[in-house]
């Protein structure tokens, strides 16, 4: 029964990495595209730039309105310095310790306790994943070139 459940968690882990490498061999080809990486640019900057993302903004920060914390938005922050970073023949490396640095900068850094960083670490997934869903529904439905 051990070994079972320990086989099912290693092909589990086994999966996620094959995926992962998959994806990043794509990217990568996407990377080494100048056209394709302009394009994408500027369909994210349109998107800040008409303030799409105004009601997932607001959905981040109603948790604290009345609160003396007020929340910075630290997923709006990583998206911004990935975006900036993000030019034709980066290398997905560059882009990927661009992204860890910030995570440790607004997340790991901050976190006074195991428990403090557990819960700041899964409101910002949890906030990351709307924010990135959102970003990919509005490059669906408004800018389908940026999105392909």
């Amino acid at each position: 029964s051990s070994s079972l459940t320990e086989a099912k968690e290693f092909v589990k882990r086994l999966r996620r990495q094959t995926d992962l490498c998959n994806m990043i061999k794509t990217v990568r080809a996407l990377l080494n595209d100048n056209n394709t990486v302009t394009v994408l640019r500027s369909g994210l900057h349109a998107i800040f730039n008409e303030k799409s993302l105004d009601v997932t903004k607001n959905l981040f920060q109603e948790k604290f309105r009345n609160s003396k914390k007020r929340q910075k938005n630290l997923q709006l922050k990583c998206l911004k310095n990935f975006i900036s970073s993000l030019t034709s023949s980066t290398d997905i490396r560059d882009l990927l310790s661009g992204l860890s640095s910030d995570l440790q900068t607004f997340v790991i850094k901050p976190s006074k306790s195991k428990e403090a960083f557990k819960k700041q670490a899964s409101d910002f997934m949890l906030k990351w994943n709307l924010l990135l869903s959102n970003v990919g529904k509005i490059l669906t439905i408004n800018r389908t070139d940026s999105f392909g």
